[in-house]
This record gives structure tokens, C-alpha cells and sequence, in this order.
């Protein structure tokens, strides 16, 4: 029997089943930017149209704005858009520095800040982010002589071909069963508050954290870094993605810095060996493709990869490997160390208020699926929500290895305890049925979110009797 077998043989079986569903995604992915580049290399050659085809696939095919037609139509209206202005933004960086960091640390502003006006909002906010970052390896986008459009209209095309090698891909996988069919998206409600203009809501706030770290970066790196500036605007950048928290910024910088250390090293190992263009080119893409597939697995390795893939971008120049091996470890510890301060100290935003946020929305999820007045009572909403509860969980978990000696309370175990509720409440509510016990279990544990102390006990007696 298989719960006979050695404890560590069950958990490689489970981590290896883990990575069959990435694997297929990650796949169908660089297909789908491989297709995108080959085209856009035909109409546009160059590194910098290559790079930017690459890119927009990339974050096509997570932010997966091609779930359907509505989707596909913003994409065709925001993505052409956001190359357009990110081009404008390189071509101010390259002739006028300070003018275009000026311009892209107001678009990376908006990129987080747009996520506070609901859900498309929220996804061309996602798009807006990568096109951008790709200025900070490929500043300018140089056409070779003999391509067959303008300059100007190279980001727009590239863009609409990204879509559609992405949609095709998409949804050719999903007609033959490669990839589950997505969910339909579920609206969330978004609280309604008055923002005090002494104290922003957190979404604003995160912004505002963003844009100071870039501003930071930007500073320093014109200042000391004269032509290695990228690598500190690019870690401040990264680990300020996806904010949750200071405790999310902190936990992002610390495997950024480790996953880049180890990313740059193995870039100057293989710089060795690749002699010529094409070689570069099928590293960088090897480099993308483990960084998608093991994603999942930890933001570590995407680290990794990513920085290699810039790495082998960037080249070594003339310079000896060891010695730029140091400067980029340098520049990528100063970038992590600014952006970490600048989620300390403007404006912070507690890790633990934005878990206890999404510990409430998921019990009032469950609740309204149980509700006997509900005339239409489905788990996706309370699905949706664990699902987020489980994005932000590492940072917790790993705080927890080093604080349990001294420190009762562990937020971790808020979050374990009520994703163990997630297979017997999704049955409850498919089923169909209302329990009095389980309503008043959750109602006990809405009421604890006011009192942290008591919110372990509350969502162990939720999962007990729905156990029960």
C-alpha cells in the first residue's frame, strides 16, 4: 500500500506529480514565444524586437488575458498600447536618463496602483509591468537594416503577434486536454473604504513604496554606477512584484539575492561555452523555460533562471568574468537592500493585516456558499480566495522555521489550518447542504479575526467539525 511506503519516497512522489502540470504549461509556453520570436525575427530582426517578443509571451501566458473574447479584446487594445510607450520610455532612457527614469518609475507606479479599480484594471495593470522591465536589458529597440516595417510600429506588431501565438497555443492545449480549462473569474467584492490622504489604502501604498524604491535605485545607480545602473533598478523592481507585505518584500529580496548569486555564477560558467549568437540565444531560452517550469516550486528558482537569462543577455563584455560576477552580486545586494527599506519605512504594510484581509474574505466566502438564503451557492468564490491565501503562504511558513522558539502565535498556522478546510468545505458546499454547526464555526471565526490570539483555536474548531 502506498501509505506503507517510506515517508520521504511519498513526498518525491508528490513533488513529482507536483511538476507534470507545470512542465506541460511551461511547454506550451515557450511555444508559444518561440513562434512569436521566429515571426517577429522575419518581419523585425534584432535583439531588442526579439527580446520584447519574447517578454510580452511570457507575461501573456500568465497573466492569461486570453481566457476568452473579452480578454482578447482588451489584450488587442492595452498590450500595443504599453510596447508602444515602453519603446517611448527607452528611447527617453537612452537620451535622456533622467527623464526616462522619471517616466518609468510612473509607469511601474501605475502598475501596481491600477490593481485598486477592480478586475480589468487589474489585468492590464499585470501587462503593464514586464514590457517595461525589458528596458532595463534592452533600453532601445534597434531594428537591422532591411526589416520590413518602421521602427515606430515594431512593438504593436510585436504585441498583436504575442497574442495571437498565445491564444493559439492556449487554446489548442486545452482542446486536446493538455491544459485543465481555465475557471470561469470570479468577482471578488472590494471593500469600499475612504482613504485618508494621511494614510493611504495598501494598494496605494505599495504603489507609492515602488515608485521610492525605483526612484532610489535609479539615483544610486546614475550616481555610482554610471553604466551598471539596470541590475539595481532591476532587483528593486523584482522584489517589490507582487507586494504583500514588508514580510513578502523581505522573504523575495533574501531568495533574490541567493537565486541571482547562484543564476550568475552558472551564467559565467556557461558564457564559456557560448562562442556565437545562436548558442546564446538557445541558452537564454533553456534558461526561461526551466525558470516557468519550476516557478511553482519556490520564487528561488525563477531567480535563478531569470538572472541567468539576463546574464547570457547582457554578456561579459571585456571585462574578466570574476570581476563582473562581483559587481552584478553587488549591484543586485544593493537593489535588494533598497527595495526592502522602502517597504520598512514608507508607508509599511504588514504582512500579517493583508493575510488576516484574505482570511477574511475567504470565511466570508464559505459562509455565503453555505448560506441556506443563497439562491445560487458554488465554492468557486471560496476556491479563488484560498487559492490567494496559498500565494502569499511561503513567507509565513519560512518566518515560522526561524521564530517558533520564541514566538506563540505563527500567522503560518492561521493558514495551514484554514487550507485544510478547503477539500471538506468544497464538499459541503457541492452537496448542497447548510449545516448549522459548520455556519456557526465559521461565524465564531469571523468574530477572531478581531482578536488574533484566539483565531487558531477558532479555525481548528472550523476544521474539526467539518471533519466531523
Amino acid at each position: 500500500m502506498s501509505n506503507d511506503l517510506p515517508f520521504w519516497i511519498r513526498m518525491t512522489r508528490l513533488e513529482a506529480s507536483a511538476l507534470v502540470q507545470p512542465l506541460v504549461e511551461a511547454v506550451i509556453t515557450m511555444l508559444a514565444s518561440i513562434a512569436t520570436l521566429l515571426c517577429t525575427w522575419v518581419i523585425a530582426p534584432g535583439p531588442g524586437p526579439a527580446v520584447l517578443a519574447v517578454v510580452l509571451s511570457l507575461s501573456l501566458s500568465r497573466s492569461h488575458m486570453d481566457r476568452d473574447l473579452r480578454g482578447r479584446l482588451e489584450a488587442v487594445v492595452v498590450l500595443p498600447l504599453v510596447a508602444f510607450v515602453a519603446m517611448g520610455v527607452g528611447l527617453l532612457l537612452r537620451h535622456a536618463p533622467w527623464m526616462g527614469a522619471t517616466a518609468f518609475v510612473v509607469g511601474m507606479f501605475l502598475s501596481v496602483w491600477l490593481r485598486r479599480f477592480g478586475s480589468m484594471a487589474r489585468r492590464a495593470a499585470g501587462v503593464i509591468a514586464l514590457p517595461f522591465v525589458t528596458l532595463l536589458t534592452v533600453p532601445h529597440v534597434r531594428v537591422a537594416s532591411g526589416a520590413a516595417i518602421p521602427t515606430w510600429l515594431v512593438p504593436v506588431l510585436v504585441a498583436l503577434l504575442a497574442l495571437l501565438w498565445v491564444t493559439v497555443c492556449h487554446v489548442s492545449a486545452r482542446r486536446l486536454k493538455l491544459l485543465p480549462p481555465l475557471p470561469a473569474p470570479v468577482v471578488m467584492p472590494t471593500p469600499q473604504k475612504q482613504e485618508s490622504s494621511l494614510r493611504p489604502d495598501a494598494t496605494t501604498r505599495m504603489a507609492i513604496q515602488m515608485a521610492v524604491a525605483l526612484a532610489l535605485s535609479f539615483a544610486v545607480g546614475y550616481a555610482f554606477f554610471a553604466e551598471r545602473w539596470a541590475w539595481i533598478v532591476l532587483t528593486a523592481f523584482i522584489v517589490h512584484s507582487g507586494n504583500r507585505g514588508r514580510l513578502d518584500v523581505a522573504y523575495k529580496s533574501g531568495l533574490r539575492v541567493l537565486g541571482a548569486a547562484a543564476g550568475t555564477v552558472l551564467a559565467m560558467t556557461l558564457t564559456f561555452h557560448a562562442d556565437n549568437p545562436a548558442t546564446t540565444g538557445v541558452l537564454i531560452l533553456t534558461a526561461l523555460f526551466f525558470g516557468v517550469w519550476l516557478r511553482p516550486l519556490g520564487y528561488a528558482w525563477w531567480a535563478l533562471f531569470v538572472t541567468l537569462a539576463l546574464a547570457l543577455l547582457q554578456g561579459f563584455d571585456a571585462q574578466p568574468p570574476s570581476t563582473l560576477l562581483w559587481q552584478r552580486l553587488e549591484e543586485i545586494v544593493i537593489g535588494a537592500v533598497i527595495g526592502l527599506a522602502s517597504a520598512w519605512f514608507v508607508w509599511p504594510v504588514r504582512s500579517t493585516d493583508v493575510l488576516r484581509r484574505r482570511l477574511a474574505d475567504a470565511l466570508a466566502a464559505m459562509a455565503e456558499a453555505m448560506d441556506p438564503a443563497m439562491a445560487e451557492r458554488t465554492p468557486a468564490r471560496l476556491a479563488s480566495s484560498l487559492d490567494q491565501i496559498q500565494d502569499m503562504a511561503a513567507p509565513f511558513r519560512a518566518s515560522r522555521r526561524f521564530t517558533r522558539r520564541f514566538r506563540a502565535m505563527q500567522p503560518a498556522d492561521w493558514v495551514d489550518t484554514l487550507l485544510a478546510c478547503r477539500t471538506p468545505a468544497i464538499d459541503v458546499i457541492t452537496r448542497g447542504e447548510t449545516p448549522g454547526r459548520v455556519r456557526q464555526a465559521i461565524g465564531a471565526a469571523r468574530k477572531a479575526l478581531r482578536e488574533p490570539e484566539s483565531l487558531l483555536p477558532a479555525l481548528q474548531q472550523l476544521r474539526q467539525t467539518l471533519d466531523a
